[in-house]
């Protein structure tokens, strides 16, 4: 007779002498050697906006979508957690615990502390949020970590060590390596993986590995990294003990009906025991939650201390409360060596026609906001450290609170419900417009004052202008990058007598080009539809010139209205293809030239430097979205993309060409049909093309949902292979229809070879190499030879089942009508010598993500540059950084600090030259400023980087030592103040600077 059964008698015999029962229960257990160790992990899963925004989630408002409060959750769990000693439980999503912890009183916040402190509380990943990992950029995911471990650091003292990302759809490289093995993390645990490598990992014992993300880094960044063999949600067996829950409590009052211990006991071992013949060590883990439970916490640990109780008691298999970190510190003491693990967890589907890699594109209007304030976000905190953090004054504060929110899994994926979108660009829209005037008043000391103080009220105005009559517009170009930039500048203007001189007073070329008709549509309706107001007066003409623009510093350029007679800016040339059906076109005047053949088809790019000739064309396509009505029900939506057929878009032969020429830049103008433009262009000086796509209303009136893909083809013989970036950093080779890891059974031969591409995408043939960069997160591929895919836009009719409840159909409404969302956008195309293309795709792709920052004032006559300092680099000005070398981060703390990052752009082997150790002169980065002490760190700035390597976890791996020497830069010595930076090597470093004597910046 069992212990279970015997405790029951005892018990039974004591109510029927009609006795009250009191049960102690024990939850004390620890690890037991020699046993089947279930750790038992309480948490609950807090998305920081899906169906409801973060608002709405946090309080507990519109709950007629969905019934989840989260300052339910933490009010209920603190005083449940104080109820046993041995209670534990994980917390992760910071931007909703700081809410929180803001609104609580001493009291609390000195319980809470101690329940921190004690390990019964643990805060686990530590970001705003949990990050996605496909549509997200690498320097997002570092600040919006930064964020929450700082934190965590200056409230608690604590630094968490495991990584846990249960629930975004599919797992990057970057993750593994950088925002794991680079920020401390021990381990990393996770849910979602393709239903055929969970299988096959099942089979053979691999959910569990050793996870080698890099192979710049090689062993040095491994990282140990779990997989939850069905979900993030507790095990099969009924064990959901939300009030509301339909799962059966524990019920062990035997004067009561429905005594259930020793069921309960039963299914509780058989799920344990099931999870352990596809589990290596004695030990498994069981996730006691999910989405936005414990709103009333006892109603949970009420029954996990009974199940753990009575289990112990039953004796078969030994239950505690637990942590990851707890988990993780017994899979280390296993001794175990671990099956390992390269690359990444792409693309991710949850049944044969089901691949969510949709999601890539979805909301690509959100995506290209959420870049472009990353963007700006990194040159607003430059200019905040230049000027000087304000106590009172605006900041770049709520810019990164908005962008942190924004890198959610169901933020920037686009797999939220419209009002929550909506949301997320209503925060960034507010987080800009402060920045915006923090900018604003940096530049105007930096012109004013140059490098000698603090500045609180400069007089000079910056804004985004007109400019009036009989004034010039001075436009000053600010260069986040540490080195110098020479690039094209495109401002709108009304007159056709331009002319533009520089910071010196020469006359510098410039180019009238007539905008087009499409592009103001597009103006004119979206600011009637978002302003409510029509637009005054309409642009006329982008001009166009050139500019130079220091390392981390500015020029400024003026802009003025010149009689006729005068020398004025070049007036494109407009030339129309229409009656030349015999010729050939060409445009292009530098070393890059492009060629249309008769029918307006780009057919011919042409290299006189390289050598490079290649034939190809630009088309456009789009999938038909699967409705969901066939055999299988699976539509295609926000998430998953499932094309049911595939459209060619034919080019509307009877409207021409439109070509512009003139000494700055070709363009060639095509109306692909009625709903898609395209603008080529070749800048004079640049190798490579530019196109900008303008794409919608995408039309529905056929009743089929539509995704939309711009195709470039060529004939290089790629043998199935292509590359594309891991959250802009890793390049990956992919191969269709195949995974190095398992056997893919191939269903879906389009959307299972999809990839998210947030750098850029490329294919070579041994002797050249085509690649392709973009200006957001998008779907990408190479569905055939010498092809390559980006998915543009998608619009469509019908939800695809996976919670969200709406269809993927964005529109935009004028005057009671509503039509389609139009999206316009860019990508940028360069065909090198084979072994040639990374440095394009590295440096240019920089500048892709840090555009030149543009500010606009006024001057009348020619008196700036008498009062303002026209031209500024906060570096040597003999001095800038390597060309592999970027400067991630540089931001002035609260304390006074400063938070500095530079980061090694190429890949071990990625380039002949550019892969090598480089190194940066910090006395030649802040020439005016004396460091007076500086400290490296981890990834995000929570501890010391050597405190950090000397106590993260080293793990065995199965097979044979890695290869190859890994190549990091050396310690910095204090008094030569030199960085050195390894091939994708980012460090980060707490700098502190001497102030002069008057308090004064010497910057």
């Amino acid at each position: 007779m069992g212990p279970v059964r015997l405790a029951l008698l005892a018990v039974v015999a004591l109510a029927a002498a009609g006795e009250a029962v009191y049960i102690p229960y024990n939850t004390s257990a620890g690890v037991v050697a020699g046993k089947l160790n279930v750790h038992v992990v309480p948490h609950t899963h807090d998305d920081v906006g899906w169906l409801k925004t973060v608002d709405q989630y946090y309080v507990g408002s519109n709950n007629s979508i969905q019934g989840a409060c989260v300052q339910n959750v933490l009010d209920s769990l603190i005083p449940a957690l104080l109820k046993d000693e041995n209670r534990k439980f994980i917390y992760v999503e910071q931007a909703f615990f700081q809410r929180w912890w803001r609104n609580q009183n001493d009291m609390i916040k000195d319980t809470v502390k101690g329940l921190i402190s004690s390990g019964r509380l643990e805060l686990i990943n530590g970001g705003m949020c949990m990050h996605d990992e496909a549509t997200v950029h690498y320097i997002d995911m570092i600040d919006q970590t930064t964020l929450g471990h700082k934190f965590i650091k200056e409230e608690f003292g604590q630094i968490p060590r495991i990584g846990w990302q249960i629930d975004p759809f599919g797992h990057s490289a970057v993750q593994a390596y950088l925002l794991g093995a680079e920020v401390g993390f021990d381990a990393f645990y996770f849910f979602r993986i393709d239903y055929q490598d969970r299988d096959t990992r099942k089979e053979t014992k691999e959910l569990e590995v050793v996870w080698r993300g890099s192979k710049s880094f090689g062993s040095s960044a491994d990282i140990f990294a779990g997989i939850f063999p069905k979900n993030y949600e507790p095990p099969p067996g009924d064990f959901y003990f939300e009030v509301d829950d339909d799962s059966p409590v524990v019920q062990d009052d035997p004067l009561l009906f429905d005594y259930n211990v020793e069921e309960r006991v039963n299914d509780f071992v058989a799920a344990a025991l099931a999870q352990a013949n596809i589990t290596r060590t004695n030990h498994i883990m069981f996730t006691m939650g999910t989405d936005f439970k414990y709103q009333y916490a006892e109603s949970w640990f009420r029954n996990m201390d009974k199940l753990i109780h009575y289990v112990n008691k039953d004796g078969r298999i030994n239950a505690l409360y637990s942590t990851p970190s707890i988990y993780t510190d017994a899979k280390y003491a296993a001794n175990e060596q671990w099956p390992l693990k390269t690359n990444d967890f792409f693309p991710y589907a949850d049944n044969p026609n089901a691949y969510w890699t949709g999601y890539f594109t979805s909301r690509p209007a959100l995506k290209r906001y959420v870049r472009m304030m990353s963007g700006y976000y990194l040159a607003a905190r430059q200019l905040e450290f230049f000027k000087g953090k304000s106590k009172s004054g605006p900041t770049t504060d709520y810019l990164g609170d908005a962008l942190a929110l924004a890198q959610h899994h169901d933020a920037v994926t686009g797999t939220e419900k419209q009002h929550v979108a909506n949301d997320y660009a209503k925060r960034l829209s507010i987080g800009y417009t402060r920045a915006q005037e923090l900018v604003s008043t940096s530049l105007a000391c930096l012109t004013e004052l140059g490098s000698k103080s603090h500045c609180s009220s400069p007089t000079t105005k910056f804004s985004q202008t007109d400019f009036s009559k009989g004034k010039s517009l001075v436009v000053l170009v600010y260069n986040s990058l540490g080195w110098k930039r020479e690039d094209v500048l495109r401002v709108p203007v009304f007159s056709d007598s331009i002319v533009v001189h520089d910071s010196e007073g020469r006359e510098v070329e410039s180019q009238l080009l007539p905008i087009a008709s499409a592009s103001l549509n597009i103006r004119d309706k979206h600011v009637k539809a978002y302003l409510g107001t029509s637009p005054g007066a309409k642009p006329k003409f982008w001009l166009a010139f050139p500019v130079s623009v220091p390392p981390l510093g500015f020029n400024t350029y003026f802009v003025s209205s010149m009689k006729k007679s005068a020398s004025v800016s070049s007036k494109s040339t407009i030339y129309s293809s229409q009656g030349s059906e015999n010729s050939n076109l060409q445009v292009g005047q530098g070393n890059l030239k492009l060629q249309y053949n008769a029918a307006g088809a780009f057919s011919l790019y042409s290299d006189s430097r390289t050598l490079i000739e290649a034939n190809f064309e630009q088309k456009y396509k789009y999938y038909i979205g699967q409705d969901g009505n066939g055999s299988d029900p699976q539509a295609s939506g926000a998430y998953i993309f499932r094309p049911n057929g595939t459209v060619p878009i034919k080019t509307d032969s009877q409207v021409p060409l439109t070509v512009l020429r003139g000494p700055i830049v070709d363009e060639v103008h095509q109306q692909i049909n009625s709903w898609i433009y395209q603008i080529t262009r070749v800048y004079k000086g640049k190798d490579y093309v530019e196109t900008e796509f303008i794409v919608g209303p995408v039309p529905t009136d056929d009743g089929n949902g539509k995704e939309v893909a711009a195709e470039i083809v060529s004939n290089m013989a790629t043998n199935k292979t292509f590359y594309t970036d891991s959250s802009g950093r890793d390049f990956i080779k992919r191969i269709r229809d195949y995974r190095s890891e398992w056997k893919i059974e191939v269903h879906q031969p389009i959307a299972g070879n999809y990839y998210p591409v947030n750098l850029g995408i490329y294919v070579e043939d041994g002797n050249k190499e085509l690649s392709v960069l973009v200006d957001r997160s998008i779907g990408g591929s190479s569905i055939k030879d010498g092809q390559i895919e980006l998915m543009l836009h998608r619009r469509l009719l019908h939800d695809d089942g996976r919670g969200v409840a709406e269809a993927l159909n964005e529109t935009v409404c004028l005057d009671n009508q509503c039509e389609g969302l139009i999206i316009e956008g860019k990508y940028y195309l360069k065909i090198d010598p084979q072994g040639e293309g990374s440095r394009w795709r590295r440096t240019f792709g920089q500048e892709i993500y840090s555009p030149l920052l543009l500010a606009f004032s006024e001057q009348d006559g020619g008196n700036w540059a008498n009062s303002h300092i026209p031209k500024f680099s906060a570096m040597d000005p003999t001095y800038s950084l390597p060309d592999s070398v970027a400067l991630l981060t540089l931001q002035e703390l609260e304390d006074g600090s400063v938070l500095l990052r530079f980061a090694h752009l190429y890949e071990a082997g990625e380039h002949k030259d550019l892969s090598a150790l480089a190194s940066v002169d910090l006395k030649r980065v802040f020439p005016n400023k004396k460091i007076g002490k500086i400290i490296e760190t981890s990834l995000s700035a929570n501890q010391e980087r050597a405190a950090m390597e000397k106590k993260r976890l080293k793990w065995k791996v199965q097979g044979p030592p890695a290869d190859g020497k890994v190549v990091r830069g050396g310690p910095m010595d204090p008094s030569k103040l030199v960085i050195e930076l390894g091939p994708m090597e980012i460090r980060t470093f707490i700098v502190n600077f001497e102030r002069s004597i008057s308090g004064k910046q010497l910057l």
